[in-house]
């Protein structure tokens, strides 16, 4: 019989860790909400938009050619290039060196569930995992009204805090606690703004660089092939860090309102004020602070445990997810 591994998150990070171990056990995959975590997709009047992750930058040939081989014909590559912006709104050229911005075609969720597809797991969506238990042989899950005993488990952020009250008797579970205590997460309110008409400018995005501005990120979905039809336009705005945390209580409508106005501004279009649809979503756990340390990784192992997603390498990067993912999908089906 095959050894069985549990993986708690859909996301990116939870897609490659089930794809790392792939035949090596019977994998299954639960997830609260849908799969794709932060690489989320909306669809709309025959329009696509990526409003969580803009797309995937591989930092090398290496994980490119392992995206590529996974997601194959999903894939499209984002035309042009991110320039910059500071508090002022004073644009220009910039990010020298831009490689290869995957989506999917129909989405960048697509990569996430391509991933998914190849690994062969059990995926369990709309599943919120409720309570962990330590056994002799592995780990027993309360997902729902089930309770099933796995041969290993992979825990994806925010799913750690399971770990506070898990029946684990073991020091690393309060490291990880403690680990978990210390980290901290940035909140994004991010906002896909409709116009029924195109937007001309000559780049794809802009970042902001000094931290000083209402807005961080603002792109154009129309860069995207097959996300937005001939003739009109998505812009993605996502409201800064500084912004949502100074707001905790803003309505979609007023972040939507705070991005067009803004987007307008920035641009020097005031029709970009009055979106014909918009679209929101309240990321709580956008982007993760500092780092946790590495050894905890080589410890949780020790337990049957691995540990995948952005908050080990403190940077909120769809590759830097993926890798750790494919890290401890490695580890544990090296162990089985």
């Amino acid at each position: 019989m095959q050894p069985k591994v549990c993986v708690v998150g859909a996301g990116i990070a939870g897609a490659g860790a089930a794809h790392a171990i792939g035949e090596s056990a019977d994998v299954t995959v639960f997830e609260t909400d849908t799969v794709g975590g932060r690489m989320i997709s909306g669809h709309r009047n025959g329009c696509v938009y990526d409003y969580g992750a803009n797309y995937v930058d591989p930092p090398d040939g290496r994980v490119e050619e392992r995206i590529r081989s996974v997601a194959g014909e999903e894939l499209v590559e984002t035309t042009g290039d991110v320039w910059i912006f500071d508090g002022d709104g004073e644009i220009e050229e910039g990010r020298p060196n831009q490689g290869p911005k995957l989506t999917g075609r129909n989405g960048i969720d697509r990569i996430v569930r391509a991933f998914l597809d190849a690994s062969g797991a059990t995926i369990r969506e709309h599943t919120h995992v409720e309570h962990l238990a330590r056994t002799p042989d592995g780990w027993r899950v309360s997902a729902g009204k089930e309770e099933v005993e796995y041969d290993a488990l992979v825990v994806t952020p925010p799913t750690w805090d399971l770990f506070a009250d898990a029946d684990w008797e073991a020091d690393v579970r309060e490291t990880l606690v403690a680990a978990r205590q210390r980290q901290s997460y940035r909140t994004i309110d991010s906002v896909a703004l409709h116009y029924p008409f195109e937007v001309d400018v000559p780049y794809y995005g802009l970042v902001n660089t000094d931290k000083e501005h209402a807005v961080g990120w603002l792109s154009r979905e129309s860069s995207k092939p097959g996300h937005v039809p001939d003739g009109e336009e998505i812009l993605i705005v996502q409201l800064s860090p500084a912004w949502s945390a100074g707001r905790p209580d803003a309505t979609p409508e007023q972040a939507a309102d705070s991005a067009a106005e803004h987007a307008a501004a920035l641009l020097g279009d005031d029709r970009l004020a009055d979106p014909d649809w918009w679209d929101h979503e309240h990321f709580t756990h956008a982007l993760p602070g500092d780092g946790i340390n590495p050894a905890l990784f080589e410890y949780a192992l020790g337990h049957d445990l691995g540990l995948a997603g952005d908050w080990l390498a403190g940077t909120g990067r769809t590759h830097a997810a993926l890798e750790t993912g494919l890290d401890a999908g490695r580890s544990l089906a090296g162990r089985l």
